[in-house]
């Protein structure tokens, strides 16, 4: 059935535009998957020798406690990441739901997603980390929180700025509305670059009684040459 689907309704690959029949991906784009698999720093998720923490850890601790990332962020995440985003191709989702599902399953009690500011909701449509964060805490058995933290501050985009304006960017963005006392939070999002804006969640989630928080993303940003 899946065969026939196929040749009825042929699918192009969404980061080349090669046929790929009913995958999201042409077998030479998912072997292409960058950043699959390497050790990195456990708690930013910067590519590390080893997996252990990275310099810039040991010199001055992030507010979270951990990050997972599933791939880095270069061809094709890129293109996944941006269909999905400013596309509105939901399909990929799956794929990258899978893709982080393939991590260890964290240690945590509830999931909260990024939240976006509600006037970038509203232009969207939709929240990215929200469409990740569901699956992954039904299939983590735990419970998900779309409500619990809210973005005050309209930010300009964090792509649109240099590495040293982004914490700036996003100083005293985000209010937490839910009880997180004495709760572990796992953070979903999509891509962390600088890992500012987890930064400040973190720091707001545990301003609010939070434990420990645990970053799961899709992919992590390489650090600059």
């Amino acid at each position: 059935m899946e065969s026939a689907l196929a040749a009825i309704l042929p699918q192009h690959c969404f980061a080349c535009g090669a046929g790929s029949g009913s995958a999201v991906l042409c077998p030479a784009c998912w072997d292409a998957l960058p950043g699959a698999d390497i050790p990195r720093c456990p708690v930013c998720a910067i590519a590390q020798p080893h997996g252990a923490v990275c310099g810039a850890c040991l010199r001055e601790a992030p507010t979270f406690d951990a990050s997972r990332a599933a791939l880095d962020y270069a061809f094709p995440v890129d293109k996944l990441v941006q269909a999905l985003k400013y596309g509105h191709r939901l399909a990929v989702s799956r794929l990258f739901v899978d893709l982080m599902l393939a991590l260890p399953v964290p240690a945590g009690d509830v999931v909260v997603p990024m939240p976006l500011h509600p006037l970038r909701l509203r232009t969207r449509g939709f929240n990215q980390a929200g469409e990740l964060a569901r699956p992954l805490a039904r299939a983590w058995g735990l419970p998900v929180l779309l409500d619990a933290v809210e973005r005050d501050v309209d930010t300009v985009a964090q792509a649109s700025l240099p590495w040293k304006a982004r914490a700036a960017n996003v100083r005293g963005a985000f209010r937490v509305t839910g009880d997180l006392a004495g709760k572990r939070v796992v953070v979903v999002d999509d891509v962390m670059t600088t890992g500012a804006t987890l930064f400040e969640l973190a720091r707001a989630l545990k301003a609010a009684g939070a434990i420990r928080v645990e970053n799961r993303i899709l992919a992590r940003t390489p650090a600059p040459a």
